[in-house]
This record gives C-alpha cells, sequence and structure tokens, in this order.
C-alpha cells in the first residue's frame, strides 16, 4: 500500500468559515484521509495523509472549488501513520501569531516570493543574503538551511520579542524560510511592518527547495507536525540533531515524560528509555502526575 501527504495552506477571504469546514471534512471522509485542516475567514491550513489514489481524488477534486483552483498542494511519502484522527476546525487565525490584521494581513501584503531555484542561484553565486528560520527552536534543531539564523522562537506569536535581535538585518536582503510556506506568509509581512526593507519568503517553504534539491543546501531532517516527526527526500546529508541530554547524533523527538515539563527535545537511543525518558537528571528527580496543594 502506498501512502501520500498532502500539505496545503491559502490566504484568501472566506465568507463562511463553518461552510467550508463542513465541506472539507466530508470530502476528506470521503476518501479517508486522516489529518488536520484548520480554517478561518482568512483562509485554510492543511495537511491530510491517506492512500495515493485516494488523496489525489481529494486534491482533484478540492481544486474544482474556484477559490483554491491555483493552490498549490504540496506531497511527500507517507506511511499510513501520521495522523491518529482526522481533525477539522474553525480557528480565528490559519497560523497562531496573534498578530493584529490591522498591523499584518497576508491577504492584503506579504513579501515577495522566490522559487527554490532562485534560491539554489544565490546560494552558487555568493548573493548577499540572510536566511531567518521563522520556525519554532525545536524545529531548527534537526535540520535547517546552512548559514541561517535562528531568532529561538517558542510559538510563531514570540517574533515581536524577537526584532531586536533581528534589527541589524533591518536593511539587508532577508529570505524568510519555514516548512511550507505559510507561517512565512505572516512573519515576513510582520518584518515589513517593523520597517525592514528587502524582505523574500520561499515559495513552498522547506518542503519545496529539499523535494527540488534533494541533500542540497539544507542540513539534517525537516521537522513535522505528524507522527513521522522528521523526513527527509533523499540524498546525501549528515545527521545535524543533538541529543539534548549527551550531545550524540540524533534526530528522534521525545516529549518529557515528567508531568510538569513535557519538553519537545531530541534525544538519541541511549538516553531514551521505554518507561519514560526525561529531559534531565532534575526532572527524572522530580517526576509527578499531580500538584498536592493545600
Amino acid at each position: 500500500m502506498t501512502y501520500q501527504v498532502l500539505l496545503f495552506y491559502k490566504y484568501i477571504t472566506i465568507e463562511d468559515p463553518a461552510q467550508l469546514a463542513a465541506s472539507v471534512r466530508a470530502l476528506a471522509e470521503k476518501h479517508a484521509l486522516l489529518g488536520r485542516a484548520l480554517i478561518a475567514e482568512e483562509g485554510i491550513n492543511a495537511t491530510l495523509e491517506g492512500e495515493l489514489e485516494a488523496t489525489e481524488a481529494f486534491a482533484s477534486e478540492f481544486l474544482n472549488d474556484p477559490r483554491f483552483a491555483d493552490m498549490q498542494i504540496k506531497r511527500s511519502e507517507g506511511d499510513g501513520e501520521a495522523f491518529g484522527k482526522l481533525v477539522v476546525k474553525v480557528r480565528d487565525q490559519i497560523v497562531g501569531t496573534r498578530f493584529p490584521k490591522e498591523k499584518v494581513d497576508p491577504r492584503v501584503q506579504t513579501a515577495p516570493r522566490i522559487q527554490p531555484e532562485e534560491l539554489k542561484r544565490w546560494f552558487e553565486e555568493g548573493e548577499d543574503f540572510t536566511i531567518v528560520d521563522m520556525r519554532n527552536d525545536y524545529e531548527y534543531r534537526s535540520g535547517h538551511f546552512k548559514g541561517s539564523v535562528n531568532p529561538g522562537l517558542e510559538n510563531s506569536r514570540d517574533l515581536p520579542e524577537a526584532i531586536p535581535e533581528l534589527m541589524p538585518l533591518k536593511n539587508k536582503k532577508v529570505l524568510t524560510v519555514c516548512t511550507g510556506g505559510v507561517r512565512c506568509e505572516s512573519m515576513s509581512a510582520y518584518l515589513m511592518s517593523e520597517g525592514f526593507t528587502d524582505v523574500y519568503q520561499l515559495e513552498n517553504g522547506m518542503h519545496g527547495y529539499m523535494e527540488k534539491y534533494p541533500g542540497e543546501d539544507f542540513l539534517g531532517t525537516l521537522y513535522t507536525f505528524d507522527r513521522r516527526k522528521v523526513m527527509d527526500f533523499g540524498g546525501d546529508r549528515e545527521v545535524i540533531g543533538r541529543c539534548h541530554r549527551c550531545e550524540g547524533a540524533t534526530e528522534t523527538y521525545a516529549n518529557c515524560a515528567n508531568d510538569l515539563c513535557h519538553l519537545h527535545f531530541l534525544v538519541c537511543d541511549t538516553c531514551s528509555h521505554e518507561e519514560g525518558t526525561f529531559c534531565s537528571d532534575a526532572c527524572e528527580a522530580t517526576k509527578s502526575t499531580a500538584l498536592i496543594q493545600d
């Protein structure tokens, strides 16, 4: 059995998000797809998995909607276990940046897009530019573009606090990157609203670049928000992820077994244990399932 994962988004005004959510759910159920779709007045953001023919049938039918006819759908190999269920939700935003719409609205303004071929040219010709990785810090740790800047975000909404450290790039050529492109729509727009003068975003994100140039310029593996955790598109590559506990090479993620922590971190086989993996000796020593209060 061959499985495929579909990744797609579009910023577009949705007059009736609840109606679209019902339609997406019905179509996904029709083709036995599992995954997650977020729908808001500002658009749609979804990742779905199913059998190859089923995902293609879903894509064909969904793109028949004139609102999404020009939307690009990214595809990657699945294993049939990326998701445990289908979740379709109506939200205020399709990415949780919480930026005020009067300041940032990707439907109105976002940074110009460059194609993977253009970025490849930048790398090969030594273009003077800086890649700013707009993903969360833990995503960056297992893989990222060479020479990229990590603002150390815990969540997308933390970008405003990272602006002071990024200010030296205000008048430099900046390329924002993320997994599939959706976060960079609003993150690049936020940089522009803060006065950054030469900002771009990568069309189809890291996913699109790795698909076209596997094993080139991107170090390590690409983090995914499903049960796969990480993925790559082949090609020669090195493992750059480091175990949170011992610094050994690894691309395996775990959540701290301490119920008061649950840190999401990289861990090697030596430091991982079936009975519970802890991010530190302190967490293991203070493991607890509840806080006792008087």
